[in-house]
């Protein structure tokens, strides 16, 4: 039987200094042996269990980018997947510092130019990162950007809240308040199965993406909406727009699907794949 292609790389690159010493587990794609590299790119996967329900899309896209001419880095943050680490270590810090040396390995590994493609809370490190990157990076790519960090966090505090009552706990958890509080006294909390810091919360709580650019290069947002006819939320048009005014290059791409990263069964999202294939494939390297 012929190999497919691409024969994706696994490996355990090792991080011998800094706070979050250790492994993280990496996938790597390599661009098609029969079509030339045009490109690399860095996956920054989201945030808790939308990493796990995500996994089959980004290695869905990961393949088209490849059989197009792209190579493209997968890797484990810190104290996620199969990565070295707790995830009440997880530090903000430290996934930046994951995406510095992922940087680092590519650029050794490939002339292409590379880019930032990010997923959900990924993308908003993406974003994060690439405002004090040292190495060049061409773009960034957005997959359904988180644009509020506040805002996604309780969100996700939320979780709890709905467990509690799914088990019918007694515990006094009077809503997010209590748990933002609790955080605040510097107690660790486990939502959905995952103890979050008050560092890592602090962190989170702190992000704005309309403060979170690059006029040095190009953004491509993707969004998945429930109906065409009405795209974009204004608080996301007023992203767009302050990062417009700042002299920074954006394209909005709007499709019609489920949220993948938050269904109950692993979810695929074909348009998604191909849109994104086609604005790579036809932006030059």
């Amino acid at each position: 039987m012929m190999p497919h292609y691409p024969l994706a790389e696994n490996f355990f690159l090792p991080i011998l200094h800094g706070q979050g010493k250790g492994q993280r587990y990496c996938i790597f794609y390599p661009a098609h042996p029969k079509v030339q590299c045009r490109g690399a790119l860095i996956y920054v996967h989201p945030f808790a269990e939308e990493m796990n329900k995500s996994r089959r899309m980004a290695a869905m896209q990961s393949r088209a980018f490849s059989e197009k001419g792209f190579c493209v880095l997968q890797m484990d943050l810190f104290a996620c997947g199969d990565s070295s680490g707790e995830f009440a270590e997880a530090r903000w810090e430290i996934w930046k510092s994951d995406l510095a040396f992922a940087h680092q390995w590519l650029a050794a590994r490939t002339t292409a130019p590379i880019s930032i493609w990010g997923l959900r809370l990924g993308a908003l490190l993406a974003l994060d990162y690439a405002q004090e990157a040292v190495g060049s990076i061409k773009g960034l790519l957005l997959w359904q950007p988180v644009i509020n960090g506040e805002f996604y966090l309780t969100q996700f505090l939320r979780l709890r809240l709905a467990n509690d009552m799914l088990r019918d706990s007694k515990e006094n958890t009077n809503g997010t308040r209590a748990m933002r509080e609790s955080l605040a006294q510097g107690k660790i909390l486990d939502i959905a199965g995952y103890e979050i810091s008050p560092d890592l919360a602090n962190a989170i709580d702190s992000l704005d993406a309309s403060k979170m650019y690059s006029n040095k290069m190009h953004l491509r947002w993707l969004e998945l909406v429930d109906d065409l006819s009405r795209i974009m939320s204004p608080s996301r048009q007023r992203i767009v727009s302050a990062w417009q005014n700042a002299g920074v290059d954006v394209e909005t791409h709007f499709l019609q699907s489920q949220p993948f990263w938050m269904t109950q069964e692993i979810a695929e999202c074909p348009d998604l794949i191909a849109a994104t294939t086609a604005i790579f494939s036809r932006v030059p390297s």
